[in-house]
């Protein structure tokens, strides 16, 4: 299900991936990886598990959710979720990475509550801070939250950046979000999406506030696409688009154009 895509330092490119339904016990989830020589082959050599929760550090036992990479300097981030709270590990190469725990010794940097499954994050540079995007749905109603850090350590408070609107307000309904600038217009886009498979559908949104994608409105939609789970990936000046495959075993990639 949930992905994320990158060029690690020897230059191959990574694929990590959540499966559902292993025999690793809890909520039966881990991280496993792929790799490839160029971003647009196909059938890319399957890796292994790449990770699995650890109850060492407070994650839930199968709980593994959505992992998000962005190489930021010399290091790599990966954000991912952990079926309660937003985690944080990072990686000199790319490929293996070192879960950053806080100062109590936990993985876990912050959430939305017990029952609320913070989950899909993603990082984005704004000024001279970040970003981070994730799902929730406290009491069952799914909104996109976002927390602003100056260091990646300490968080501001989460507050809701889109919600309602003709996408929803279900437990689905605002999942694996992505929010991309776009330079030439100035303004942030989200990708935010209700279904998977063959009836997939994400909500595209426009906004020049990336707090701000509309709240119970439909202001700043755009329109939807027949997609699941989109991640964008800028490579050597082209924008790609990868997404899940209609059959959710597996992902595509397909070149991006900026239209309008």
């Amino acid at each position: 299900m949930d992905f994320s895509v990158w060029q690690a330092a020897d230059g191959t490119w990574q694929l990590w991936s959540c499966i559902r339904h292993t025999r690793c016990g809890g909520k039966t989830r881990l991280f496993h990886r792929w790799e490839g020589q160029r971003l647009t082959d196909p059938d890319w050599q399957p890796m292994g598990i790449a990770m699995q929760a650890d109850v060492r550090f407070g994650e839930t036992p199968g709980g593994l959710q959505a992992p998000h990479v962005l190489k930021l300097g010399h290091t790599w981030h990966m954000f991912y979720g952990d079926w309660v709270h937003i985690c944080h590990a990072t990686s000199a190469d790319g490929k293996t990475f070192t879960r950053q725990l806080t100062p109590d010794g936990r993985a876990g940097l912050f959430g939305e509550g017990p029952d609320a499954n913070a989950r899909d994050p993603m990082l984005l540079p704004v000024g001279g801070g970040y970003h981070c995007y994730y799902a929730a749905h406290p009491a069952r109603i799914g909104s996109v939250y976002c927390r602003t850090s100056s260091d990646l350590s300490r968080w501001n408070a989460s507050r809701i950046v889109a919600h309602g609107g003709s996408a929803g307000t279900g437990p689905t309904s605002a999942e694996c979000p992505f929010v991309v600038h776009h330079r030439d217009s100035q303004r942030y886009y989200l990708f935010r999406t209700q279904r998977y498979g063959q009836n997939a559908q994400t909500s595209v949104y426009g906004s020049a506030d990336p707090l701000d994608f509309g709240v119970n409105d439909d202001r700043c939609l755009i329109g939807t696409l027949p997609v699941g789970a989109p991640e964008i990936i800028a490579h050597e000046a082209q924008p790609y688009i990868a997404s899940l495959l209609p059959s959710i075993k597996g992902i595509r990639i397909a070149r991006l154009k900026w239209a309008g």
